[in-house]
């Protein structure tokens, strides 16, 4: 599925603000500063592999829809992108990936060992650059965004390869790892331009609703799309023993003795996954043929097509969230990323 031209829109609207964000960059790179030239190397590796930089685009229009274009947005933007960076790095390593945006993850060129460290650096970057701002309710949202995202892995973890998630485990997962980050940054757009508190929640929830559509987008990908788009193997999820949306509809509506296969599956990827003779790669702990009738029963049962409908729901939530502000390109752009979170083909 191609990107929709309403989602290409909003990459087109990150135009209007490309010299903030150039200088987000610029800041970026100021931040990997050090006597090891280690850093440096997986600096520029990570930060140089082709991320959109949504999450600092939507610090910028949130600021500039409530009023603030000042060079505060700026350091906040690069901050929020620093503890990004950092926890796709210890993500890779918690899940053994070996690729990240079609190219070799840091901890495959590197080693698990630098990969933490370096996102170890990078988050204690960031806080520096959230405590230097000196905005105690800033320092607040990111302390209590990094302490729930760390959370919300470990909710994953403690349930991996499990056929018996709920929905309700999973959307918590989701919200911690995925759309708290994206509300923190947002709600720190708008704590700078100085709206009320009423408005700040508006915003915060726009951005948590865009992280939940964002998410639920990228657990449909993982079934729908190819390497191209997804810039690393397919399938991915369920190989690392994660239970998500496409796949949790799967199990609610198929036959007992459907279920049974898939719970067959996971329990044959959790073995080969934990069997310290074997492969350590969740890449290959299930082979395509073996995945194919688990991927029959989630097209059968329409897994893909009813997670990105609730990525859709989610998307005009958050554009309900916006309605009480001025109509302008600032809002224009964010509705767009809205749009962006559920439509776009990678």
């Amino acid at each position: 599925m191609p990107t929709s031209p309403k989602a290409l829109a909003f990459l087109g609207s990150m135009e209007r603000i490309e010299d903030t964000l150039q200088q987000v960059e610029r800041s970026l790179r100021d931040q990997l500063s050090s006597e090891s030239e280690l850093v440096g190397s997986i600096g520029e590796h990570v930060l140089g592999s082709g991320g959109k930089r949504v999450r600092p685009a939507l610090l910028i229009l949130t600021a500039e829809l409530c009023g603030y274009t000042g060079p505060r947005r700026v350091h906040m933007a690069a901050a929020v992108e620093l503890l990004h960076t950092a926890t796709l790095l210890h993500d890779d390593v918690i899940d053994l990936a070996t690729t990240r945006r079609g190219q070799a993850a840091a901890n495959a060129i590197w080693g698990n060992r630098r990969a933490v460290l370096m996102g170890d650096f990078l988050l204690a970057r960031a806080s520096t650059m959230i405590v230097e701002d000196g905005d105690l309710d800033i320092l607040w949202i990111f302390s209590d965004t990094i302490r729930g995202m760390a959370e919300g892995e470990i909710l994953q973890m403690q349930r991996s390869f499990d056929a018996g998630v709920s929905e309700s485990h999973y959307f918590e997962v989701i919200d911690r790892k995925s759309a708290v980050l994206l509300a923190a940054a947002c709600h720190a757009g708008a704590i700078l331009a100085g709206v009320t508190r009423a408005e700040r929640r508006r915003i915060a929830d726009f951005g948590r609703e865009v992280g939940l559509a964002f998410q639920l987008r990228d657990d449909a990908l993982d079934y729908s799309a190819g390497v191209e788009e997804l810039g690393k193997r397919p399938h991915t999820d369920v190989r690392e023993g994660k239970v998500t949306l496409p796949l949790l509809l799967t199990l609610k509506r198929c036959a007992p003795a459907e279920r049974e296969v898939v719970t067959s599956l996971l329990k044959t990827a959790a073995r080969r996954a934990s069997d310290p003779a074997g492969s350590q790669s969740p890449e290959e702990t299930l082979s395509h043929v073996e995945l194919k009738p688990l991927l029959d029963l989630v097209a059968r049962y329409r897994g893909v097509e009813d997670t990105v409908r609730r990525a859709r729901e989610h998307a005009d939530r958050a554009a309900r969230e916006l309605a009480p502000f001025p109509d302008g390109p600032s809002k224009e752009a964010l509705l767009q990323a809205a749009e962006f979170a559920v439509a776009r083909a990678g």
